[in-house]
């Protein structure tokens, strides 16, 4: 599973990316956001066009650049992250196929184009999206959970919804965001990750929980301790990885209504 993580700490995110990261994503994503998230805890970062000039100079991993949601800016913004070297371009809060395919125009093959699926809107055109020639999906579970009006984080991995997007996608898919082990809150990050492994997700994030459990730490020691950790997940058997996914819709209906407010955005 690819883990790429969220910094403008080009020394710090180099060093995650030879540990055993696949990249960093520099987060642009701004617009509406203060207003969409209002009182709920989440993470609005002020990353900044010279922060991914800084960043891409510094590692070889994989640059990944999160832009606004669909606008009149966008092919502004695309310009831009191209200009300075992103490998790929993330557009969040996707809403409808136009918004994609006005995106990949935007792009013109320069470099890869994700999309996230964060709306009930992209979840119900799932199949339509996934058809379009992107570089990997993802599905965040913050900003769907604030478009249900719902209180649940992780009720999409439990009600068959992730699964359903799962379905459709052919190329990269990616959910959640994982921590060190023994972390994780309220669900432990051990039975998510078991639950990201049983879905086949390619990717996710390393963000809050992670920069946060990782103070004091060597990054070239806890990095490879997580794959491994996933590697064990994915050598388990059937009853393992049934009786994981007990655990994993328990802690689920135990945390039901609390939202942690370390969860990515």
């Amino acid at each position: 599973m690819d883990l790429f993580l969220f910094t403008v700490d080009p020394r710090w995110g180099a060093d995650v990316v030879a540990a055993g990261a696949a990249g960093i994503v520099v987060d642009w994503e701004r617009r509406g956001k203060l207003r969409r998230q209002a009182g709920e805890g989440t993470q609005i970062n002020s990353d900044t066009p010279e922060d991914l000039s800084a960043v891409r100079a510094a590692t070889p991993g994989r640059v990944v650049c999160r832009i606004n949601g669909a606008g009149p800016w966008t092919a502004d913004e695309v310009d831009d992250a191209v200009r300075r070297g992103a490998d790929e371009i993330l557009l969040p809060m996707v809403r409808s196929v136009e918004e994609v395919d006005r995106t990949l125009d935007a792009v013109a093959g320069r470099c890869g184009l994700g999309i996230l699926i964060e709306t009930q809107d992209a979840v119900d055109r799932a199949a339509d999206l996934a058809a379009r020639p992107l570089s990997r999906i993802y599905v965040g579970l913050n900003d769907l959970r604030i478009d249900r009006r719902s209180t649940e984080l992780f009720r999409p991995l439990v009600d068959g919804t992730v699964e359903r997007v799962r379905a459709e996608v052919r190329m990269p898919f990616g959910v959640g965001g994982l921590t060190l082990p023994g972390g994780g809150f309220p669900v432990p990050g051990d039975l998510l990750a078991a639950e990201l492994v049983r879905m086949r997700t390619d990717f996710t994030f390393l963000r809050r929980s992670f920069i946060a459990d990782m103070a004091g730490r060597d990054p070239f020691v806890e990095v490879p301790r997580l794959l491994a950790c996933l590697d064990r997940f994915r050598a388990a058997d059937g009853s393992g990885v049934a009786a994981a996914r007990e655990e994993f819709v328990a802690a689920v209906e135990a945390a039901s209504g609390r939202v942690p407010v370390a969860q990515p955005a």
